[in-house]
């Protein structure tokens, strides 16, 4: 069965007027009954291309209808620039709170600063801008999921290896939360020796099938891939496959739909399911909070689960 593990994972704005059955600007719940004024959340999302970003816009709309509450969405697409414009629409507009989900460690703090001169609230997902953080972080512990991955890799060659790792982007919360958990779990395995390791601009599959590629051509006898994201995994699949490469064992993080599905095929040897769903409704109760004037805890770390072909099933019916 499945092991559960302790886990802290537009440049026009889309307007998404969620209401609750019956309309109007009457709230229930968090939203505001009462009369009370219906309230407006800005969603800044990264990348509305990558499955995980996009399960939790989904969950943050399917969470406001239920709440009376307006949800504004921007998609930064993978532009921290953009993004930083986005966030200043939403102050412009007075939003009531941000969840805010930084495109890159590239200006991720100058959102979370503009918002706060605003007095407006703001939750980071996934990524915690450093040095100026959100009133709330929710987030996959990412150091203790790849460290349970990595043990799970170990023990599946036996200890021995040549490791590639495509990470993600430098400097964002989640690659350097895994490199930390994956190079903790290493020092368990000696006979592991990480031959090469280069970083991916947007975590996308064409990047990991390049930089695999390059991998492999100088070091045809990598037999451990290790892609910071599912995407990423992908592509280094794609090249081991190109390459006519035989018992490669590869593994990735997020647990997005392609993702899943390649665990269940046998494409990818493991991934960690982030609770993309969970994160999502739970970013959107908090902002409701912030915005009440009430104090949701400043980390909020959620549960993930190491996911093989032995307990991926589920997930794939329906993501946590």
């Amino acid at each position: 069965m499945f092991k559960k593990i302790a886990v802290a994972a537009v440049a026009v704005a889309t307007t998404f007027s969620l209401a609750a059955c019956g309309g109007g600007n009457a709230g229930t719940g968090g939203g505001g009954g009462g009369g009370e004024k219906q309230k407006t959340i800005g969603l800044a999302v990264a990348n509305q291309q990558a499955d995980f970003f996009n399960q939790i816009r989904q969950s943050v709309e399917a969470a406001a209808k239920e709440q009376n509450v307006k949800v504004v969405v921007a998609d930064a697409k993978g532009d921290s620039n953009t993004q930083v414009s986005q966030i200043q629409d939403f102050i412009t507009q007075q939003v009531d709170a941000i969840i805010y989900i930084p495109a890159g460690a590239t200006a991720a703090t100058v959102p979370v600063r503009a918002a706060k001169s605003a007095n407006i609230p703001l939750v980071a997902v996934d990524r915690n801008p450093e040095g100026a953080p959100g009133d709330t972080f929710i987030a996959t512990d990412s150091v203790g999921a790849a460290k349970t991955l990595g043990e799970w890799v170990g023990k599946q060659v036996d200890g021995k290896g040549q490791l590639g790792v495509i990470q993600g982007q430098i400097g964002t919360t989640p690659e350097v939360a895994r490199d930390t958990g994956f190079k903790e779990a290493m020092k368990q395995f000696p006979g592991i020796k990480e031959v090469a390791r280069q970083a991916s601009q947007q975590w996308a599959q064409d990047e990991g099938y390049q930089l695999a590629t390059d991998m492999l051509q100088a070091n045809p006898s990598i037999n451990i891939f290790f892609g910071r994201a599912d995407a990423l995994a992908l592509g280094a699949a794609q090249a081991v496959r190109n390459a006519g490469v035989k018992g490669v064992t590869i593994v990735g993080f997020d647990g997005d739909k392609a993702g899943l599905e390649a665990v269940k095929n046998g494409t990818l040897a493991a991934t960690i399911t982030q609770p993309t769903q969970g994160m999502g409704k739970l970013a959107l109760e908090s902002a409701i909070k912030l915005a009440n004037g009430e104090k949701p805890p400043a980390e909020q770390l959620q549960e993930g689960i190491l996911t093989t072909k032995d307990n991926v099933d589920p997930f794939i019916t329906k993501h946590p």
